[in-house]
């Protein structure tokens, strides 16, 4: 009597649970790396309006806000005079917030000091790129603030920095 044997064997069930679990790890290791460069895209897109909130204000007053503490603030100390000027509704936070990566901001007079009164001629905007420094996109600035002495800050990668 010949016996019909229906279904998968041990070892062909565990051969397909062997491959599915490889390809879910690689699949959620490209998704890690999509989620960093797209919260990188944010805060360099948060900077982006920072900068627009500020040549807005710039036109208004004549002057960018100045910044408490000798011209350079470990956050960004400075910039409510932008949302009480309604040029931008709120100041953005970081994607992640979790205290590793801050914007921060830094006024500069004319000769490039930092800058407590104004007129403020001079501004930088700083972020750090979750990529790392191989990631830090085009178009920033390095340097110790990129200008503004007095800081001591840097702007050199992994950190991304804009300035007028």
């Amino acid at each position: 009597m010949k016996k019909n044997s229906r279904g998968f064997t041990l070892i062909e069930l565990l051969v397909v649970i062997a491959i599915i679990g490889i390809l879910s790890s690689v699949v959620l290791a490209s998704l890690n790396s999509a989620r960093k460069k797209g919260r990188d895209a944010r805060r360099i897109a948060d900077m982006k309006q920072l900068q627009l909130a500020l040549e807005l204000y710039y036109d208004s007053q004549q002057s960018y806000p100045a910044t408490a503490a000798g011209g350079v603030a470990g956050g960004t100390m400075g910039l409510d005079a932008l949302v009480t000027g309604q040029f931008i509704s709120q100041i953005p936070s970081d994607p992640t917030n979790s205290g590793s990566y801050v914007y921060s901001y830094a006024s500069a007079d004319g000769a490039g000091a930092g800058c407590t009164a104004t007129p403020c001629s001079s501004y930088v905007i700083k972020g750090v790129i979750e990529g790392g420094s191989t990631a830090v996109p085009l178009g920033d600035v390095d340097g110790a603030w990129a200008g503004i002495t007095g800081g001591a800050t840097a702007c050199d990668d992994p950190s991304y920095c804009v300035k007028p």
